[in-house]
């Protein structure tokens, strides 16, 4: 054999007069097998059913994480309240199952169905968000008269006004279509919707609600095509509406002045509306990278308001550390990126607005709430979508994806995989030891 061409022991290759080894190298068979399951899972993806499948799993997931930080984040407040740790986390759990029936109950409903309950919807929300305004039946918490009380029975009814806010703007948009980039065509369509929603929830001084819903407006105006000009009008109109209700609170004013020129640093002001944005931050500043392990937080011992609602991202952060922030977000971007597919597979206009409409409602939402304990907003009162502490909240939220996984089940091909995959577990039930005796 000539000398340089020899072959080296355990290098599977040969030798050039350069000392260079030529041939080909053989990856492990642990990174062969990760690339053939990423392969697999990216060929999942073609299948009609993935945004069901993928925006299901992840409110699910979402879901179970805000089970366990409502249990964590609410075990001192619940015991001093109530004598048990668990009181918070029973009731939210009891929310999660309605949640998750009415969740599946939207979801089987035919997605041409959201199109005729737009307006009985819009009806229904107007009528409920008049009753905060009933003595004896509205209830003022936190400045906002956004809670009414029957009976045992407590909610806000603003979080159906989203629903009712979304399906009958999508109606209204999708009906003139054509005629959208007139501005009387445009405020006719809005009108209704707008004033029954947004109108009455500024009424009640619910200033966090309000801004969601105008930017659930504005998102699907975006994508009824709507003259790129109007978003000034709109955006200059909203600008105005937020800057009334800013200075005519005083509160809102003072969290607003924290925000800018930063809160003072005197035992006494600190105690004011600047104690829960500090101590969010205080939070999420002991968690570190790695966070303080789960259960172990120390803010939620009395020291920040609203731990287990609007301010859980900060008890997310502090004892789960960075990691579980970005868990959190991730699962949010997931959701994003399946409703963004869900709008561009589906070919009927009011599907494409109203998936905007709920898309923005969620994610929208989310941005909010993170941005607030993160300080990159003044405190606003939204909750995270989910996650946080409140019954009605998570109930209309989950019913919200029902209606999105609904609009999945009719994206083209959706419904031939349905049946087809009906008909496996048909013939797969068949086979079973004791049907084939009955059969028989």
């Amino acid at each position: 054999m000539a000398l340089g061409t020899a072959e080296r022991p355990g290098t599977g290759g040969r030798s050039d007069r350069t000392g260079r080894t030529t041939g080909t190298w053989r990856r492990p068979a642990w990174l062969e097998a990760a690339g053939e399951w990423a392969r697999e899972r990216l060929r999942l993806l073609d299948s009609p059913l993935a945004t069901h499948h993928v925006l299901l799993a992840t409110t699910a997931l979402l879901v179970v994480i805000g089970l366990v930080m409502v249990l964590s984040s609410s075990s001192v407040e619940s015991l001093r309240e109530n004598g048990s740790q668990f009181s918070y986390f029973k009731k939210q759990a009891t929310f999660a199952v309605l949640g998750a029936v009415a969740l599946v109950v939207a979801s089987r409903l035919p997605a041409t169905a959201w199109r005729r309950l737009a307006l009985p919807a819009l009806l229904a929300a107007a009528l409920l968000q008049l009753l905060v305004f009933v003595p004896g039946v509205g209830r003022e918490v936190g400045g906002n008269r956004n809670w009414i009380e029957l009976g045992p029975l407590s909610g806000q009814p603003s979080e159906a006004a989203k629903v009712a806010l979304v399906l009958a703007a999508a109606l209204a948009l999708t009906r003139r279509r054509e005629r959208l980039h007139e501005p009387a065509q445009l405020f006719g369509a809005l009108l209704p919707s707008v004033s029954a929603t947004i109108g009455l929830v500024l009424l009640s001084r619910d200033l966090g609600t309000a801004m969601v819903m105008m930017l659930i407006v504005v998102a699907m105006l975006w994508t009824s095509g709507v003259p790129v000009r109007f978003f000034a009008l709109v955006g200059a109109a909203g600008a105005l509406v937020a800057t009334l209700l800013v200075v005519t609170s005083e509160n809102r004013m003072r969290r607003v002045h924290d925000w800018l020129f930063g809160s003072a640093t005197s035992g006494v002001e600190i105690q004011g509306a600047s104690w829960q944005p500090v101590q969010g931050r205080y939070a999420l500043a002991s968690g570190g990278w790695w966070g303080l392990g789960l259960g172990a937080s120390r803010e939620k011992w009395q020291w920040l308001p609203e731990a287990h609602n609007d301010f859980i991202f900060a008890i997310i952060g502090e004892e789960l550390g960075l990691p579980g922030t970005l868990v959190v977000l991730l699962l949010f971007a997931v959701l994003a990126l399946a409703a963004l597919r869900l709008v561009r597979r589906s070919q009927d206009l009011f599907t494409k607005v109203a998936v905007t409409g709920f898309a923005a409602w969620v994610l929208g939402q989310a941005c909010l709430n993170v941005a607030v304990v993160l300080g990159l907003l003044p405190v606003i009162g939204v909750p995270l979508p989910l996650i946080s502490y409140g019954g009605t909240a998570l109930v209309v939220t989950m019913l919200a994806v029902g209606v999105l996984l609904s609009f999945a089940r009719a994206e083209p091909g959706a419904a031939e995989a349905l049946r087809a995959r009906g008909s496996v577990v048909e013939r797969s039930l068949a086979v079973l030891p004791g049907r084939a005796r009955r059969s028989r």
